[in-house]
């Protein structure tokens, strides 16, 4: 059985011709096929999920894995390396700035936030108080557990795991096992 790094690099040519023929469609009708094609199943889904983000997102890798019921947010901010996969029902919000380097997993039910709401205003509802934004960077090697958290202006080290209901609200170091609400180092790995 050959693994997906495997197939993706055996079907780079195909990739390439459909990811410049996509670039033919206009923005916004991409937006639209990247919404329609969101809950569609295997490699199928998997491809045209990956063509259309190429072309919307502000840089792409290879070997980009968009699984079923991804949310994306800010897709025109958001910059995803080399062997990234994006497991189902997770939210990715780019629109403050989101990088994700290379051999990143982020596992189901995750969210990563690059904006926030203030408070400020006592004047309306905290609902209507204007939001800021911030950027997210995870850096190469990273295993995002199942659902998490993490907040705006935050750094994620190399080759770090973030745990399973964890909430990452500060910067994490490199080599770092991290988990709790809010995230707290549990060792050096």
């Amino acid at each position: 059985m050959s693994t997906g790094r495997e197939k993706t690099k055996r079907l780079s040519g195909l990739i390439n011709i459909l990811v410049s023929v996509n670039k033919l469609t206009p923005r916004y009708i991409n937006t639209i096929f990247f919404l329609m094609f969101r809950n569609t199943p295997g490699h199928i889904g998997l491809l045209i999920r990956y063509v259309i983000f190429k072309n919307l997102s502000k840089s792409c890798g290879n070997n980009v894995s968009i699984h079923p019921g991804v949310f994306l947010k800010g897709i025109q901010n958001t910059s995803i390396g080399n062997n990234v996969s994006i497991h189902s029902m997770c939210y990715l919000d780019g629109t403050g700035g989101l990088t994700i380097r290379d051999n990143v997993s982020i596992a189901h039910a995750s969210t990563i936030m690059t904006t926030n709401h203030t408070w400020n205003n006592q004047d309306i509802p905290i609902k209507y108080n204007d939001t800021t934004k911030g950027p997210v960077l995870v850096n190469d090697d990273v295993w995002v557990g199942c659902g998490c958290r993490i907040l705006a202006n935050v750094s994620i080290g190399t080759r770090t795991i973030i745990a399973a209901g964890a909430v990452v609200n500060k910067n994490v170091e490199n080599h770092a096992l991290v988990g709790g609400i809010p995230a707290k180092l549990i060792k050096k790995i």
